[in-house]
Parts: structure tokens; C-alpha cells; sequence
């Protein structure tokens, strides 16, 4: 494999010259500058390396969909430059390039011959795209009677139909049905096993993590960071709250363990302790057991009168995928009328059911079910612990079942 984007000092404008006079001079005369610029993209520089797989994430607007566009070369860049290295299959806006008056396996000979395939090796590929779209007779049919799941199983068909260099996607797979999107991101991870290159645009923040081995986030069309996954999901979760608290202030630091610890909020409430302990005996617990009983402690301080007081939880593992969570807004428990002085205890008991592994606590300090509104304190990371298991038989995933096989066995009867 050979796929190797590099991107350099990328930028995109539209511009508004007022007159076709004005335009025209300008190519004699660099001086004369348009009535209106905007720049929907801005100074973007990275590269991504033979087999490394990079989500691109930002809010609508940001600027993502322009970037690949760019660098397909479906729009042309104002200034800065794209080299692009080995053969690249694109998914972009759902159904482009597709003609709705032809069939979806006409549609999928043009598309497989725009990306450089002859005849013969498209013919060749054509059953396996059949098979894995999994849209019946309809492949027969013009596509403009398809749906948009439909479209997009017969896209993602053709463009992963052949082993690529590099892989890019954007959010034409948050469309259609759970079942091919699972079935999508299993031949997503086969390719990057491969060692496709790969580049993700979504919305989907726990696919970010489980796919991507860095992570780009795009704001107001510059790159305002790039690195690990799990630091610049944090980080542009914390953003969307900041855009809606002015107040708020956001902090990163690598823990020792590995966990990234991200703090964001406008400080009325404060966390001041979190600790996990054996509901027993009241012991701090590094390493849980399964089917321990452990209890969830943490106090709060508050700096400032509020009228509402919520706290939520996620626990996440290893990859950062949610595996619970909850808030007192959901339970019926929010705190009423605080006063700055307070100190607030929240302990949640439970029995510990998850899997071996390594997991971290998340708690959130806000007013409501949501930290949208008031994002008093959100830590990310904040506690972390491992669980074992040392009683129960074994069993691999992340969630313990109380589950034991029922088994009989009889004797089948004579028909003679």
C-alpha cells in the first residue's frame, strides 16, 4: 500500500467582485482586490501517512465537506496545494455522481470507471458489489426510485469494492439502517488492517474513537487541533458547551495512567472529591471485583447560589465508549435552591457487572439534563479504576450477565 495525502496551507474562498470588469483586471493587476471574500477554509496543513486512519470533525459549517471536496478535487482550492499519492475511492454527498435515470448497476459501472477501473475488472467485481449492497431487484432499477439508504448501500458498495490506497468517507454512512452500518464499518476496519488509508468525516464521535488513530477538528474553517482521539473528542465536546456558557474555561492534562483528564465549566459548583469504595467497608477500591458491591462518593462544593443542581455520570472504557451513565435530573433527584458554602454529597451504590478491563468516571455538574444550558463543572476521566474477576466463571465483553444455560436432552421418538 502507497496511499499518502499531504495538505498544504490550504484555503478556500468566494469571492464577490461586483462587476466582470473587476475580475478580469484583477488577472493584470494583483492590487485589485474583490468587493467581498469569504473564506470558508483557511491555513489547513496535514498529512496522512500510508495506513493511518484520521477523522475530521467541527459543527456544521466548519468547513469539512469543502476540505473533501478539495482534496477529490471536485472544487478547486484558492491557494495552498493537495498531493495525493496511489489510487483513492471517495464517498462524499450521498448519490453524487450517480445518474437517477440509470440503473444502480449502470450507475455502478460509470462510478467504478470514473475511478479508473476497465471494464473487465469491474465485471469481474460486479457480483460482490451486488451481494454486499443488498438491495434486491432494485439494482436493476433506476435509482431514482431508490431510497437514501439504498443510495448509500450501492455507493459504499462500489467504492469499497476494490482494495484503494486511500479511503475517503463522509457522512453519507449516517444514513440508512443500523445493520449495514455495522456492516460498513467492519470492512472500514478491514481495510485499515490492510493498511488503507483512511480519512472520516462524522458526527459520530464513538466511531471517531474506535476507528481513528488521530483526530483533526476543524472550527470556522481552520484546524484548531489535531491529535489523539480521545483529546480532541473531549476537547470539542467541552467547545460546544463554552459556545453556549461564556464563562466556561477548558483544561487538558495526560494523566500518569494514560487517561486524559479534560475540565470545563463556569465554576458555580465544583468538584472536590470522587472516590469509589467497597460498600461494606467503606475502603477506597483501586481494583473492583465482579459482582463487588462498590459505591460512587462524591462531594461538591458550591461558590455561588444556584437554583438547580444536577449530577451526571458516564463510565467509559479503554476506547471511550460509554458503557452507563445517568444524571439526578433523569432519577428525580435535583437539588433545590443551593447556597455558595454548601458542601453536597451524592453516593451512588451499585453492583459492579462490568467485564475485566480498565474504565474511567466522568461526572458532570450542571442544572438540568443537559450541560448545554449550565456546564457548572464537566471533568472527563476524572476516576479511574480496573475490574477483575476473580468468582464468577468467565466471559469476555464488558457487561457481566447473571446467566446460566438451561440443558436437556431426550431420547427422539420412532415416526416408524
Amino acid at each position: 500500500m502507497s496511499g499518502k495525502l499531504h495538505v498544504s496551507n490550504l484555503g478556500k474562498s468566494y469571492r464577490h467582485w461586483g462587476s466582470e470588469l473587476r475580475r478580469f483586471a484583477s488577472w493584470f493587476f494583483p492590487s485589485i482586490s474583490p468587493q467581498k471574500e469569504h473564506w470558508v477554509l483557511k491555513g489547513i496543513s496535514f498529512s496522512i501517512s500510508p495506513g493511518e486512519a484520521v477523522g475530521i470533525i467541527g459543527q456544521n459549517g466548519a468547513g469539512k465537506s469543502t476540505l473533501l471536496k478539495i482534496i477529490t478535487g471536485t472544487t478547486q482550492p484558492t491557494v495552498g496545494e493537495v498531493q495525493l499519492t496511489g489510487r483513492v475511492a471517495a464517498i462524499l454527498e450521498l448519490g453524487m455522481g450517480f445518474n437517477p435515470d440509470l440503473t444502480g448497476r449502470e450507475n455502478a459501472f460509470h462510478s467504478a470507471g470514473l475511478m479508473g477501473y476497465s471494464r473487465i475488472e469491474i465485471e469481474k467485481a460486479m457480483p460482490e458489489i451486488e451481494t454486499f449492497a443488498e438491495v434486491g431487484k432494485y439494482f436493476d432499477e433506476p435509482v431514482r426510485t431508490y431510497s437514501s439508504g439504498m443510495q448509500m448501500r450501492v455507493a459504499f458498495s462500489v467504492a469499497t469494492a476494490f482494495l484503494p490506497d486511500l479511503l475517503i468517507i463522509d457522512e453519507a454512512l449516517s444514513v440508512g439502517d443500523s445493520y449495514f452500518q455495522h456492516k460498513s464499518f467492519d470492512r472500514i476496519r478491514q481495510f485499515r488492517d490492510r493498511g488503507v488509508s483512511i480519512m472520516f468525516v462524522t458526527h459520530g464521535m464513538d466511531d471517531v474513537r474506535t476507528l481513528c488513530d488521530r483526530v483533526i477538528l476543524l472550527e470556522g474553517g481552520r484546524a484548531l487541533k489535531d491529535g489523539p482521539p480521545d483529546e480532541v473528542v473531549d476537547f470539542y465536546n467541552a467547545l460546544i458547551a463554552e459556545k453556549e456558557n461564556t464563562k466556561l474555561t477548558v483544561e487538558q492534562r495526560r494523566e500518569k495512567n494514560g487517561w486524559l483528564l479534560t475540565r470545563s465549566g463556569s465554576g458555580e459548583a465544583r468538584v472536590k472529591s470522587l472516590q469509589l469504595l467497597d460498600a461494606n467497608t467503606g475502603t477506597d477500591v483501586a481494583v473492583a471485583q465482579v459482582g463487588q458491591r462498590v459505591l460512587l462518593k462524591l462531594q461538591a462544593t458550591i461558590h455561588a447560589d444556584i437554583d438547580r443542581l444536577v449530577l451526571g455520570y458516564m463510565i467509559r472504557d479503554k476506547q471511550g465508549h460509554v458503557i452507563w451513565g445517568t444524571n439526578t435530573w433523569h432519577t428525580s433527584q435535583v437539588e433545590q435552591d443551593i447556597k455558595a458554602g454548601e458542601i453536597v454529597t451524592f453516593e451512588l451504590p451499585f453492583t459492579c457487572t462490568l467485564g475485566p478491563g480498565s474504565y474511567s468516571v466522568s461526572p458532570a455538574l450542571v442544572s438540568s439534563d443537559t450541560h448545554l444550558t449550565d456546564n457548572y463543572e464537566w471533568v472527563d476521566n476524572l476516576l479511574v479504576f480496573d475490574v477483575i474477576n476473580a468468582s464468577k466463571e468467565y466471559f469476555i465483553g464488558s457487561n457481566y450477565l447473571d446467566a446460566q444455560f438451561n440443558i436437556s436432552r431426550k431420547i427422539e421418538e420412532s415416526t416408524e
